[in-house]
């Protein structure tokens, strides 16, 4: 089985077309995005139509969800003109979009099709005649890459999720949840009821448009009754790009520490398709490692965690080291005759020479948490979607390094030089560190005294931190209002209150949805601080400064 898709059309959006008063109120999301309130879905795809037909510069990326769009910007100045630009907008004019008709082929034996035949009334039959006899429309990306929101032309098949989540649910599961439905396109954690299963690829970066299914077009489910031999096509394809081989010149990991992984500055402007920005957690180390070889600041390095990190350089090489401080140690060769046996231990923050042979090991930090190792040309090796960046949420790029990995080394560009020795900030860790917020959209969901007791109360990072986000724990704060939110997008920088009031402070692999309410956003210049923060270490937070006053970081690209 297989989902096809028809040649794609231009035509005008289907459906009830936005008016100006569906526009209900435009929100900060931090000092770099803005979540826009719309009445309907209808009006959800039209501005998101608009915003992708004519992009604004420095529009990064355009989130649609059930009945809001988050507009992520290069710099504040352009998160306001893209408001004022919102604001501005005739919503009752159609904008034209490309869509197409995707068919999938589904076998309809999933585990909850029975729970869902009684929910619903309709028994197994009229569950299957209820999915294949609509068309649905994806209205939003989400969850992960290749992952679509369908919404279906009448509410017969509204089920709730399960109350106890799985662990795993299987590539190629058709689901309902809520009022949508969706293919799971890689195994992953779930609590849709899952009706049946198909062998289409959700997700491929192998074709032009990794994505099966873009918000915009439609699907037609048809049922088949032949059984399903469900392939592994579909995690190999959202876990990685090609294979390329390796250069033999470069650099060989020997031990890989905790965890290393190659990062670049990440893949900005692919989050309607369900995949986040990722990159480098630190980007400022990042960027100083690769000015101190003379690379451009975007150049792929290695970012790893705590230590433990040993290279063997198969050539001879620039490198240097930025970030945590760490200590660094140089042996010779086993082969070394010309040479002195003597171990280096050149200091962090300047170029130094690693000769073929030789060995670098990075201890434990002594201050900070993750170290970026900048090569003099830059790590070489496939991309996926413009970014040689290790995803741990999405499994989009390379996966992290292991023991006997061999790092293709690119060569140095003609005139470039290496750089002079930088400082390294790191937050103090004696203490606690003060990362300052702007209110979060979802700040009304709290009452003005946990707004204050959010400020003033210190949090503690807890070893369940990851390139997802940092996990603090505290006396937790009480939302003010009952029920859930509705998934809508998601920035780094936000801080989420799940259910439990332990804040949840999402950083560079954070899902591209979530459905927790956002108490504040950390501003983008304080984000390399968290990402610094080992396990144990305290966090205040502090009201920022109004978005105009802060003081300018580096601007945000996009690959897109």
């Amino acid at each position: 089985m297989a989902g096809t898709q028809q040649q794609a059309t231009t035509a005008p959006e289907a459906g009830n077309r936005a008016t100006y008063a569906e526009l209900t109120g435009i929100r900060p999301a931090g000092d770099r995005a803005i979540l826009v309130e719309l009445r309907s879905l209808d009006a959800v795809l039209s501005l998101q139509a608009k915003l992708a037909a004519h992009p604004l510069p420095g529009q990064i990326d355009v989130i649609a969800a059930a009945a809001t769009v988050l507009v992520t910007a290069d710099s504040p100045q352009t998160a306001r003109a893209l408001a004022a630009h919102i604001r501005s907008l005739d919503l009752e004019a159609p904008a034209e979009t490309e869509s197409a008709l995707v068919t999938i082929e589904v076998v309809y034996d999933g585990e909850d099709l029975e729970q869902v035949a009684a929910l619903t009334d309709l028994g197994r039959e009229g569950v299957v005649a209820a999915h294949t006899g609509q068309l649905w429309t994806a209205a939003f990306a989400g969850f992960a890459p290749g992952f679509a929101y369908l919404t279906g032309e009448d509410s017969s098949l509204e089920v709730p999720r399960r109350r106890s989540p799985r662990t795993a649910v299987p590539a190629g599961a058709v689901a309902l949840g809520g009022a949508y439905s969706a293919v799971y396109p890689r195994q992953s954690p779930g609590g849709w009821q899952l009706i049946g299963r198909t062998d289409a690829v959700m997700w491929d970066l192998n074709r032009e448009n990794p994505a099966l299914i873009r918000p915009g077009d439609t699907v037609r489910f048809s049922a088949v009754r032949a059984g399903a031999t469900m392939t592994q096509r579909q995690e190999t394809a959202a876990s990685q790009a090609p294979e390329v081989e390796p250069a033999a010149a470069g650099l060989a990991v020997r031990k890989p520490g905790l965890q290393a992984t190659v990062q670049d500055l990440g893949r900005p402007g692919f989050a309607s398709l369900g995949v986040s920005s990722a990159g480098a957690m630190d980007r400022g180390s990042l960027r100083r490692a690769n000015r101190l070889v003379g690379n451009s600041e975007s150049a792929a390095g290695i970012e790893a965690l705590f230590g433990g990190l040993e290279l063997e350089a198969l050539t001879d090489q620039v490198l240097a080291v930025t970030g945590a401080a760490v200590p660094i140690e140089i042996t010779p060769s086993s082969q070394a005759t010309q040479r002195t046996t003597a171990a280096r231990h050149p200091g962090c923050d300047a170029p130094f020479a690693l000769l073929a042979g030789e060995k670098l090991t990075l201890g434990n930090p002594t201050q900070g948490l993750r170290s970026y190792i900048g090569v003099r040309g830059g790590i070489d090796g496939p991309d996926a979607l413009g970014s040689r960046s290790t995803d741990t949420m999405s499994g989009v790029g390379p996966g992290p390094l292991q023991a006997g990995t061999i790092l293709p080394v690119l060569a140095a560009k003609p005139g470039s030089v290496v750089g002079h020795p930088e400082v390294s900030p790191l937050p103090e860790q004696d203490k606690a560190t003060v990362l300052r917020v702007v209110p979060g959209p979802r700040q009304d969901w709290f009452s003005t005294e946990t707004l204050q007791d959010f400020l003033f109360r210190e949090w503690t990072v807890t070893p369940q931190s990851n390139r997802i986000g940092l996990r603090l724990n505290g006396q937790g704060l009480t939302r003010s209002r009952d029920g859930e939110l509705a998934s809508e997008g998601t920035v780094r920088g936000a801080v989420q209150v799940p259910p439990e009031g332990q804040p949840v402070l999402f950083l560079a692999d954070h899902p591209v949805t979530g459905g927790y309410p956002v108490i504040a956003v950390v501003v983008h210049a304080d984000l390399d601080k968290a990402a610094q923060l080992p396990p144990g270490t305290t966090v205040r937070f502090a009201a920022a400064a109004s978005p105009a006053e802060l003081p300018e970081a580096p601007k945000e690209t996009s690959h897109a």
